[in-house]
């Protein structure tokens, strides 16, 4: 039944090409993680509790990076930005893939956050204030901590999504695990071994970032709260 698949060729040509894409893909998707989900916590913290200008223009940030597809950003990003009449911007390929990618994480990240900071009840901020605290220090030592907890399953699914569409970095010529997959096949005409193994390396990368949230989200839990065991 696999008499197709070939174990010296996937250990000695395919392996060894698709680990050095996936370093390049984790030096996208871990820092793109990281500071997409902290620029998405601010924003989000500024679309609910900033004033009427800032709510506007967060919003429409966000409206506009939701709209318009990750493939169309990244080309915008490395071959657009270049071509601007006044101002040329010149990035590399790493450098365009990861800004294309903060960019759009921390968009969703921050529509988790803002749907986790109006479900806390109001009232915790009154009560916080009559306590002395301030506004500013009530969101960040009251309210965030609590919506950080909530947003957590919506944000950990995103994360998700940034692993799988960290693929479409080989668009912009940053030849990453999708990239060196599609290099490998160009030059041996065997893409059944070749995307096969990409895939269950794609697929080990979910797993892990499933298990990790998921040990994330219980350490941050509040005992007595939610279903966690």
């Amino acid at each position: 039944m696999f008499d197709f698949i070939d174990l010296n060729f996937i250990t000695n040509r395919v392996m060894p090409y698709l680990d050095r894409g996936l370093l390049m893909s984790l030096q996208l998707i871990v820092p793109a993680a990281l500071i997409g989900g902290f620029i998405g916590v601010v924003m989000g913290v500024l679309r609910v509790f900033g004033n009427t200008p800032v709510r506007r223009i967060t919003d429409s940030l966000v409206a506009v990076v939701r709209g318009i597809p990750l493939t169309v950003q990244l080309m915008i990003l490395y071959f657009g930005l270049p071509n601007l009449p006044f101002l040329k911007i010149y990035l590399s390929p790493y450098a365009a893939a990861l800004i294309g990618f903060i960019i759009c994480t921390s968009a969703y990240q921050s529509e988790y956050v803002r749907g986790a900071l109006l479900s806390i009840q109001q009232g915790q901020i009154k009560a916080a204030q009559a306590l002395g605290m301030t506004r500013w220090q009530t969101i960040i030592s009251v309210i965030v901590p609590q919506a950080v907890r909530r947003a957590l399953p919506g944000c950990g699914n995103e994360i998700i999504y940034l692993v799988k569409y960290s693929s479409l970095a080989y668009l912009v010529t940053c030849i990453e695990l999708t990239g060196e997959a599609k290099v490998l096949v160009s030059r041996t005409f065997r893409p059944t071994e070749v995307y096969l193994i990409a895939a269950c390396y794609y697929l080990a990368m979910v797993t892990a970032a499933t298990w990790l949230l998921a040990k994330l989200e219980k350490k941050l839990a509040i005992p007595g709260f939610g279903a966690h065991k």
